[in-house]
């Protein structure tokens, strides 16, 4: 049984372990570092939920998770880089658009020697790899330096739907739950306690791909999911009021304990996410949405 706690700013939530990197201290701690999706949306209208693309952090059983590598990431790496330690952490991409690789140029502990840093990542709808999809970002014109410029250890490994990632006592299951983009889900578990990281949704999702969705978030701690946006040219207000539904519904499906909604539309200003959160926790009461700077106890 989890005992999920929440802040909006980052504080301690428990003295049981040692820090991370960036302070969070817990046996199962998660905090979010971008929440936005598409682009980034730097706004004075987006200031309380927060403007950066996907980035999230995770500190389970003494080791360091991230997953997606948007602006958020910068942030993250600001964190960590005044610190002197080797620093080991693992990185897992749902998916090679640039929302979600877009902060790994940025990530400044990545050019700090003797640093190591695993990567993970499904080949993309061209069939590049995770490794080729960030070193193509970083090579002119679209970046001054090459990958190459990075000094930490950068261990690249691919990885496919429906299969596992050991690290020590965590595991790691994986599942393709968006054919389109060739988006993977995550689902972490340690010990008693579990999180999926699923925020590809489809707001028309086929069958294989649904029921792939609910074995991998079946009765977790926590999901983490996007709110099943249609695409940006037909964004709205109004045809946004209820496509949360659809996380809600295969949440309530999967018997999940706690959701929280991310990848926030661009469009979508601080009062408007406000509206939506009080009407997503009336369908839902063990929801919220995401902000920059949540942090979410599990264990």
């Amino acid at each position: 049984m989890s005992n999920i706690e929440l802040s909006g700013s980052p504080v301690y939530l428990t003295e049981k372990s040692a820090n991370s990197p960036s302070g969070l201290m817990g046996d199962f701690v998660l905090k979010f570092w971008g929440v936005r999706g598409l682009i980034a949306t730097p706004d004075d209208n987006t200031s309380r939920y927060g403007g950066n693309t996907a980035c999230v952090e995770m500190r389970v059983g003494g080791k360091n998770l991230i997953f997606d590598g948007g602006t958020g990431l910068r942030i993250l790496g600001k964190t960590w880089q005044h610190l002197q330690q080797p620093l080991e952490a693992h990185l897992f991409f749902t998916n090679s658009q640039s929302n979600r690789i877009q902060g790994f140029p940025f990530f400044a502990p990545a050019f700090i020697p003797h640093n190591c840093f695993h990567i993970y990542g499904a080949a993309a709808s061209n069939g590049a790899s995770i490794k080729q999809s960030l070193c193509d970002q970083m090579l002119q014109p679209h970046f001054p330096y090459p990958l190459q410029v990075m000094q930490s250890e950068l261990q690249f490994k691919n990885i496919t739907p429906n299969s596992e990632v050991k690290i020590d006592d965590i595991v790691i299951k994986t599942a393709l739950i968006n054919q389109t983009q060739r988006s993977i889900g995550y689902r972490v578990s340690w010990q008693d306690y579990s999180v999926a990281y699923v925020t590809d949704l489809s707001y028309r999702a086929e069958q294989v791909e649904r029921d792939d969705i609910i074995q991998i978030i079946q009765g977790v701690d926590l999901l983490i999911a996007n709110a099943t946006y249609t695409p940006p040219t037909s964004h709205d207000h109004e045809c946004a009021d209820s496509l949360w539904q659809a996380s809600v519904e295969i949440a309530q499906t999967a018997n999940v304990r706690q959701l929280v909604i991310s990848h926030h539309h661009p469009d979508d200003h601080d009062d408007f996410l406000d509206k939506v959160q009080t009407e997503v926790k009336s369908a839902f009461p063990k929801a919220l949405l995401a902000c920059e700077g949540l942090i979410l106890s599990v264990a």
